[in-house]
């Protein structure tokens, strides 16, 4: 496993000497642009183990994305091998159906000191609710960013993160694709977690689970998400969802297509710059 190699894979050419926050959000930056936030194997009949050398294989050599587990543990490495103060978290997400968070914790984050300050880095949530720049672990504060206001607040050590949603233009030829629902509420739970340190083998259960039960939503859906400069890209079975954030002052704007099978593979190439090896199946 080589930085210089991960560097390539997000196309991060930029001077990194120094561990500070601007380095930081740079790596999250191009992380986020390059690596998709995927869970495509297990709808290729793939195991996803959670040994960092075959997340590094498949994330880096064969250019791969992978769901909070792999994404975020990625990361976790490199930015030790940069001399960075970070460690892993656990989080229960929120259910918005079960209007609830989980039982169980099923999300994986990272928490990273500079100079005094703490901030939550996360790489792996995808879709809409993935944040485009480290938050500072304060509670209370607003924090905008170009996906939305992000604020977290925490709760005798518990921290919950939510943001603010805008609203959504969804143009009328896109209407009739009745998989896409706004959410009405203005304010998203996202997940809760506490500070509590974790290694990656207290997600092996986890990712065993995920894998096996089909009731989760990761087996039922097969995802693909990637920021992009102005917004995001989502793959959810077989529909491509393109946003665009701030299409006007608070609006976001939201175009929608229904692909086939024949679409599905190359839209994954040609917008993820994803080529499976076996084959999937939405």
């Amino acid at each position: 496993m080589n930085i210089q190699e991960y560097f390539g894979r997000i196309s991060y050419n930029k001077p990194h000497k120094d561990a500070d926050l601007q380095t930081l959000t740079a790596i999250f930056q191009h992380h986020i642009q390059t690596i998709p936030f995927e869970n495509l194997s297990m709808h290729c009949g793939e195991a996803i183990e959670l040994d960092l050398q075959s997340t590094y294989n498949k994330i880096v050599r064969k250019k791969r994305g992978g769901w909070c587990l792999e994404v975020n543990h990625l990361l976790f490495w490199a930015l030790q091998e940069l001399g960075y103060d970070v460690c892993i978290l656990g989080a229960n997400s929120y259910e918005p159906a079960e209007k609830g968070y989980t039982a169980e914790m099923n999300h994986i984050l990272l928490k990273v000191v500079i100079q005094g300050d703490s901030y939550l880095v996360d790489v792996g949530f995808g879709g809409a609710y993935q944040m485009w720049q480290p938050l500072m672990l304060i509670s209370g504060k607003d924090q905008p960013q170009v996906p939305g206001i992000f604020r977290l607040m925490e709760d005798n050590g518990t921290w919950y993160l939510e943001k603010v949603k805008r609203k959504h233009y969804i143009p009328e030829h896109c209407k009739n694709d009745l998989t896409y629902t706004p959410e009405t509420e203005n304010i998203r739970k996202i997940h809760r977690f506490t500070l509590e340190p974790r290694c990656i083998d207290d997600f092996q259960e986890l990712n065993t689970y995920l894998q096996e039960c089909p009731d989760n939503i990761l087996q039922k859906k097969s995802i693909c998400s990637l920021q992009t400069p102005s917004g995001v890209l989502a793959l959810v079975g077989w529909t491509l969802t393109e946003m665009k954030y701030k299409y006007t002052e608070d609006m976001d704007l939201v175009n929608i297509t229904t692909l086939t099978d024949e679409e599905v593979e190359k839209t994954l190439k040609d917008k993820f710059n994803i080529v499976l090896e076996n084959k999937l199946v939405p």
